[in-house]
């Protein structure tokens, strides 16, 4: 049996993910929090790849690669990008992997994931 993989589904994955980022954050474990986070906004990367280019990116370099041909097309998306790219080298880079994680700052990179996934799917138009 073959599954569709659509937008929807998975922006809903990102959200799932978001949400969990807040749970470990709130128990005070904010490297996974990061790293949770950091998936949740490739998720929703993917899905906006997936709206608009109708391929489902394998890996997060496809998605960081297309995402950048995007905003290159459409400048509205820009700033998407950069918060992308401030997503991957924070939280996935910086937190995640060298365990610098500074507070506020990365606190509130989590929280506006919410936002980052919001615009996503509007950009997506779904």
């Amino acid at each position: 049996m073959t599954t569709t993989v659509t937008p929807d589904y998975i922006f809903a994955d990102a959200v799932r993910m978001h949400e969990a980022a807040l749970e470990r954050m709130e128990a005070g474990d904010i490297r996974d929090a990061a790293e949770k986070t950091w998936c949740a906004t490739l998720r929703a990367t993917e899905a906006l790849v997936l709206a608009r280019m109708d391929q489902e990116p394998a890996r997060s370099t496809q998605a960081s690669r297309r995402l950048t041909l995007l905003a290159q097309e459409d400048p509205s998306l820009e700033e998407l990008r950069r918060r992308y790219n401030d997503h991957q080298n924070v939280l996935h880079g910086d937190c995640f992997y060298h365990e610098f994680c500074p507070m506020p700052g990365t606190e509130r990179l989590i929280r506006q994931t919410a936002d980052y996934i919001q615009d996503a799917r509007q950009f997506a138009g779904v």
